[in-house]
This record gives structure tokens, sequence and C-alpha cells, in this order.
């Protein structure tokens, strides 16, 4: 049965279809959570936390279309919920690669890894979320704005902010901007 099929099924309150539907968003919702909270047992706890929204809040869902953007929303809400509660808790980095290295030379891969989670770790956890559904997750950024509940444009600017924040902190060059003509100037 399809996604949509399930959701309605669960809406009604089918526990089999729910079991459907958070068997197959598990598998996405964890690692997302985990690049948010950075630490594998407030991601489990986040998950589960989402889960359990999801099915206490299904019933209101109105567009069964947008299921996925609304969990991703319950996902990060819960994620930013737990780091605002546990905001002295030790963090533990652990990133998993998406892709397997193109080169026989791992150390600049690990040196590489090692240094962009040091700056995702220090961008504010909204910001993070907003980075690990866009680029980690794939996202395009009209869904990741419909996922995290802010306007399309704010999601532009704090993406934008996101990466020249990443930028700094991993020593790259920021990116050149040409200067703005004077008013009344010849171009």
């Amino acid at each position: 049965m399809d996604q949509r099929g399930l959701v309605e099924r669960a809406q009604r309150g089918d526990h089999d279809a729910f079991a459907a539907l958070a068997g197959a968003a598990i598998a996405r919702l964890d690692p997302a959570a985990r690049l948010i909270v950075r630490d594998p047992d407030l991601a489990r706890d986040a998950v589960q936390e989402a889960l359990v929204r999801c099915w206490r809040d299904l019933p209101t869902l109105r567009d069964v279309g947008a299921f996925d953007a609304w969990l991703h929303r319950l996902l990060v809400n819960a994620c930013l919920d737990l780091v605002r509660h546990r905001r002295r808790r030790a963090i533990e980095v652990e990133l998993t690669p998406m892709h397997a290295p193109t080169t026989a030379d791992f150390s600049h891969a690990i040196v590489d890894r090692d240094l962009l989670a040091r700056a995702l770790s220090a961008l504010e956890p909204e910001l993070r979320a907003l980075v690990v559904l866009h680029y980690y997750l794939g996202m395009p950024v009209p869904d990741v704005a419909s996922a995290v509940g802010i306007p399309l444009g704010t999601a532009k600017s704090r993406l934008h902010r996101a990466v020249e924040a990443l930028r700094v902190a991993t020593g790259e060059t920021p990116v050149e901007r040409p200067s703005p003509v004077p008013e009344g100037s010849i171009a």
C-alpha cells in the first residue's frame, strides 16, 4: 500500500498502518536527529518523541500528502526541545559518511570530516537543523522551510548564514561579492 493510504488508515486509528509508517521513517529520521543533536542517545529520544507526537497529532493532519514534511518538522522540534533542555550535557560527535571517499588516502577525509563536524557542532541548533535537512538529507529549501515551520525567505537567509559560518569555521575563503556600483556612476 502507498504512503497516502497508510497515513489515512493511521489517522483512523489503525496501529498496523502507523507501525508501517514509523518503521519506514525511522531509517530517515535517526541520521537526521543524530546530526542535529550530536548525541546518539538524544537522537533516539528525539525520534521517539517525534513518533509519539506524530501518533498523537496524526488525526489533525489536513494534507495527507505533506506527511513527510510534517514528520520532519516534528523531528526538528523534538530535537530542538531536547537540545534546549540538555545544554550542559557533554556532546559526542559521530558522523557517518554518506558516500565512500574516492581517494585511497583517507587521512585528508578524516581531517576534513573532523573539521566539518566541529564547525557543524558550533552552529546554533536551529541553523544546524537547516543544514542537516538541506545538505545531508537532500531536501529542497522550500521543503526545509515547511519542515521547520518558517517562511521560505527566512529559510534561505538562515541557510546562507549557516553556510557562511561553516566557511569561516573551516577556514574556507568566503565567496567574493562584487561591490555595488554607486548611484549616478556609469558602469
